[in-house]
């Protein structure tokens, strides 16, 4: 793994904390931890090297959010890429909201998975790179459908897999897959490594862990080393 040992691995209840801590006591909004959190994985995706096309499968929460950031800075480099939305728009809120309306009213190129997997596996075969934002740190319960068909899909192609905080359907905890569990080959986690990244299990599905900075206030992280 290429982490930063320096603050520890972080449990799901200290990822909330530190977000809720961030946002109340310092007055730093969710959505700018959202914006750095993406364009940092932006340019790692970039320094890793892309020569086709980018594809971004966004669920409904934050970790979708960071998705759409990650897909408008990939597209302003000039990288072509592909938005695919995995779950109803009725569903997006807050910050993860904020952002899917920057991409639609941006026109940049956006699609909705329907009922069927098809339009999935089209755009696989179409790209280079997949970057996993369907489920963060928070998922605890085991991956339904039609989550698990996604992930089946994805991890059925020899695309490269990047993604975002965590694999999408490992346990942050203990490193357990909870159902179907994204492989990736890099894993762009925010703060510092997760738990339960610490579990030799967990090795096939985070592959190369790299810890990007969000800004978050450096006394607030103090208290974690």
């Amino acid at each position: 793994m290429n982490m930063d040992q320096s603050i520890g691995f972080l449990t799901r209840s200290q990822v909330r904390d530190l977000d809720r801590r961030a946002i109340e006591d310092y007055g730093l909004p969710g959505v700018v931890l959202m914006e750095n959190a993406g364009r940092g994985t932006a340019e790692l995706l970039l320094n890793l090297g892309i020569h086709g096309r980018v594809l971004v499968c966004c669920g409904k929460g934050n970790n979708g959010g960071d998705g759409f950031v990650i897909a408008r800075h990939l597209a302003n480099r000039g990288v072509n890429i592909q938005v695919l939305l995995c779950a109803p728009q009725k569903e997006l809120t807050g910050d993860a909201l904020i952002n899917f309306q920057i991409i639609q009213r941006g026109q940049y190129p956006l699609r909705f998975l329907e009922d069927s997997l098809e339009g999935l596996k089209e755009e696989l075969a179409r790209s280079e790179w997949v970057v996993d934002a369907l489920f963060g740190t928070g998922l605890s319960g085991p991956v339904r459908a039609p989550f698990a068909g996604i992930i089946e899909a994805i991890n059925a192609r020899q695309n490269h897999v990047l993604a975002v905080d965590i694999p999408s359907g490992l346990d942050c905890d203990n490193g357990q897959p909870l159902g179907a569990t994204i492989r990736a080959e890099h894993t762009a986690t925010f703060v510092a490594p997760k738990r339960g990244f610490a579990n030799p299990g967990a090795a096939p599905f985070v592959g190369l862990v790299h810890v990007a900075d969000i800004g978050l206030p450096r006394v607030l992280l103090e208290g974690l080393s």
